[in-house]
């Protein structure tokens, strides 16, 4: 079998970080080196101070301290780190196209395309490519017809291993990783040798019986599958949780009656605002795309749903904010607690607050949102990414301040829209007092005790109650 010595990982974000970190941490005879074109993000990555590090995720910097350094690099030298490894992951981001063919729905590859001709082009010794970005099916194929018209007689193995990572608890989902996926040419001895050159790498720390062989088709197809999956649970619950509010029904009772159902199971079934993140609703519709090229349009349709559903719940969550402070919000502050998409990241692509945010915006509220990990310029940017009005505009009605008590001072309502366990301990009775009255509170996330903000004169609003 074959030993990997060197290992190189394109992109230096949410996913190509913590993986490699947490490889190099459980393989220190194995020199990782993550590259990336971007020099800030490098810097930070280097950085003296491990608070810096561009992905927040607990336990990341003590991983990081442990392996960098050693066995364990940064760089933006991606040319000469491709040469000299062995094994490549490409790990760039994958978003959904604004443009052309597809648009709104289907995953740009450009970054990956760039990646695989660069990797032609330096290479001049045999590699493992393994994908690491989330990809529709059949990218590998595109890789593969890359590698094979570059002229070379180079042997190219192309892998897919998909991570299936919660943001969050990242680092503990890779340590104790409930299954690793190896998708790759089982038809052939090299593709066999390269399937389990990769296995062996994380056989360091998991049992092989966790570590699953298929081919490169349904192994990518598997990682679009079950992000929809675990989306459709969320907003399966989300779209009970209005029923719920329109009947004498708790969202939470029927979410523990059902989950309780050993063939139902409990994850995922907890209502809120509405999920989002780097992943769920790009590789749904990403999904939906691949169906409608297909054919497959009721297909297409079906999963659609899931998306329109969590764009529903956003709406609706705003249009109550709206409703319940008499119909307008127009000059009135609305303070937000959270921005992030969910807690424990500083994470905020596709978060449900920029969305919330939007729509009060239109209505010419002004927010002021307090987050523990989310910068202001990350929320305008946010916003500005939206497109609805002028960046001068969200500048002007949109600001973030460090301290949760400020946030909240003469605010018409409080709106939580991330599950910071830090809001459960708050001294609701001082941010009562410093509000105007009526005072109410928008349980985004079901975070509160509802009934103890009522006692101190609150009127309280929560998802499915």
């Amino acid at each position: 079998m074959k030993k990997i010595s060197k290992i190189c990982c394109i992109g230096a974000g949410y996913v190509g970080g913590p993986t490699m970190a947490v490889i190099a941490s459980k393989c220190p005879e194995i020199k990782v080196t993550v590259v990336d074109v971007n020099p800030e993000r490098i810097a930070r990555w280097n950085s003296d101070n491990l608070d810096e590090l561009p992905v927040y995720e607990p336990g990341l910097k003590e991983v990081v301290a442990g392996a960098r350094n050693r066995n364990l690099f940064f760089s933006t030298d991606v040319e000469q780190s491709i040469r000299e490894a062995e094994m490549i992951f490409i790990s760039v981001n994958t978003p959904t196209k604004t443009y052309g063919k597809g648009k709104g729905m289907a995953a740009d590859l450009k970054y990956v395309e760039l990646c695989a001709r660069q990797i032609a082009d330096v290479a001049t010794e045999d590699k493992i490519i393994v994908e690491k970005s989330t990809l529709p099916v059949r990218t590998a194929q595109t890789i593969r017809t890359i590698m094979e018209n570059c002229g070379k007689h180079i042997n190219f193995q192309i892998l897919s291993n998909p991570e299936f990572l919660a943001e969050g608890t990242a680092i503990a989902d890779l340590q104790n990783a409930d299954r690793v996926l190896i998708g790759g040419d089982r038809s052939t001895p090299e593709g066999r040798e390269a399937i389990d050159a990769l296995a062996s790498i994380y056989e360091h720390w998991l049992s092989p019986d966790k570590i699953l062989r298929t081919n490169l088709w349904s192994s990518e197809l598997s990682k679009l599958t079950a992000n929809a999956f675990l989306a459709q649970r969320v907003s399966s619950i989300n779209s009970i949780s209005a029923l719920c509010e329109m009947t004498e029904a708790d969202v939470d009772e029927v979410a523990g009656a059902i989950g309780a159902d050993s063939r139902i199971g409990s994850k995922f079934l907890k209502a809120s605002v509405g999920f989002g993140g780097s992943c769920f609703q790009k590789d749904i519709l990403n999904l939906v795309y691949i169906c409608k090229s297909l054919g497959l349009n009721d297909v297409a349709e079906y999963w659609q749903g899931v998306i329109d559903i969590n764009n529903y719940q956003k709406r609706r969550f705003a249009e109550k904010i709206v409703t319940s402070l008499f119909n307008t919000v127009a000059g009135k502050k609305i303070a937000f607690l959270g921005w992030a998409f969910k807690k424990d990241t500083n994470d905020t692509r596709e978060t449900a607050a920029m969305y919330v945010a939007d729509y009060l915006l239109d209505e010419t509220a002004n927010i002021t949102v307090y987050d523990p990990k989310v910068t202001q310029t990350q929320m305008l940017t946010d916003l500005n990414y939206l497109a609805t009005r002028e960046e001068s505009k969200n500048s002007a009605m949109l600001h973030s301040v460090k301290d949760p008590y400020e946030a909240c001072k003469d605010a018409h309502a409080v709106a939580i829209l991330t599950e910071w366990d830090e809001f459960k301990g708050y001294d609701w009775q001082k941010i009562y007092d410093n509000m105007k009255k009526p005072a109410f509170v928008f349980d985004g996330r079901n975070i509160v005790d509802a009934e103890k903000l009522r006692n101190i004169g609150f009127k309280v609003s929560q998802i499915g109650k």
